[in-house]
């Protein structure tokens, strides 16, 4: 029975994973079928099998996977298994990265009249997402003892955040990365340092921006305290304009990044891990090089932009 489940499964497999056949998958399931994520506890059907398959296929059109080895005992069995592939199109909201990634699983199946009735899971799609170097926010902040519940049911009104949001002062960065030798940035206030030992900080980047996906792809990325003296090198890069480097001087850190001439501070990082947040991407990178200067950093409050050598010390 082994040799045949054996058999009739790496034909199976590859027909649905390999080749996109996800219909295939009906002659090895029962009606009843169903799959469960041991991670999650969230069960789903074939026809939600068929539709991440389907899903995961588009994301890695190379798709290749190997069943490793097949454990029968009884009523109920294992599978082992390997996939291969390469993230050259949009998965789960993340832009193609080009990256060949591989990843493993055991499937731990309850077999009726030589059939799976029932399928448990050690895998899911954000499997794939961790090998790409990708985290949602909300595993990352779980902590021993602690609840974090990313879908809050009681959210305040968008206009009263708005306002919270406002009275925050902050400066203002400009983060930049290089896209087949092309300069690219985006205005971002949403910076923080993390740590001085090791040196990392970290950006917050909204996925709409047009500069998003050159910086998701990236190894590293450049971060530029704008000062006082370039109000207009604000207004450019917080634009749309096709060519935000079209009148800004700039010379390369040691990776590539664009680094913006006569910043107060700009360095260069390599972007370590990315967290997912809904609408936004945390990138977490760890500081390669810096430099300062005297000139002074503009401030931003409430939507205007002030001098900071005119702030008063309390």
């Amino acid at each position: 029975m082994q040799q045949q489940l054996e058999k009739s499964l790496t034909s199976i497999w590859h027909s649905a994973w390999d080749c996109g056949d996800v219909a295939a998958l009906a002659d090895v399931v029962t009606p009843g079928y169903s799959r469960v994520s041991r991670a999650s506890g969230q069960s789903s059907t074939l026809e939600q099998l068929q539709e991440e398959i389907l899903a995961v296929r588009a994301g890695f059109p190379d798709l290749t996977t190997t069943i490793d080895s097949v454990v029968v005992q009884g009523d109920t069995a294992a599978v082992f298994w390997t996939s291969t592939g390469t993230h050259t199109e949009p998965y789960l909201g993340v832009p193609a990265t080009q990256r060949r990634v591989q990843t493993r699983g055991c499937n731990h199946l309850s077999l009726v009249d030589g059939r799976i009735d029932r399928e448990e899971v050690t895998w899911d799609g954000s499997e794939l997402l961790h090998s790409l170097g990708v985290r949602h926010l909300s595993d990352a902040l779980e902590q021993p003892g602690e609840v974090v519940v990313d879908d809050l049911s009681g959210e305040p009104d968008p206009q009263v955040m708005k306002t919270f949001n406002r009275q925050f002062i902050t400066g203002v960065t400009v983060v930049t990365t290089q896209s087949d030798g092309e300069p690219k940035g985006l205005a971002v206030n949403s910076y923080a340092s993390v740590s001085l030992e090791p040196p990392l900080v970290m950006v917050c980047i909204q996925k709409t921006s047009s500069t998003y996906p050159a910086l998701f792809s990236a190894t590293h990325l450049g971060i530029n305290i704008l000062g006082t003296g370039q109000r207009e090198t604000v207004a450019t890069f917080a634009s749309k304009a096709a060519d935000k480097f079209a009148q800004v001087d700039w010379h390369a850190g040691p990776h590539g990044s664009p680094l913006i001439d006569g910043s107060p501070a700009s360095l260069e990082a390599e972007i370590r891990e990315r967290f997912q947040a809904k609408t936004h991407t945390v990138f977490i990178c760890r500081v390669r090089h810096a430099e300062v200067t005297e000139a002074s950093p503009i401030v931003y409050k409430a939507g205007r932009f002030y001098d900071s050598d005119d702030l008063i010390q309390l």
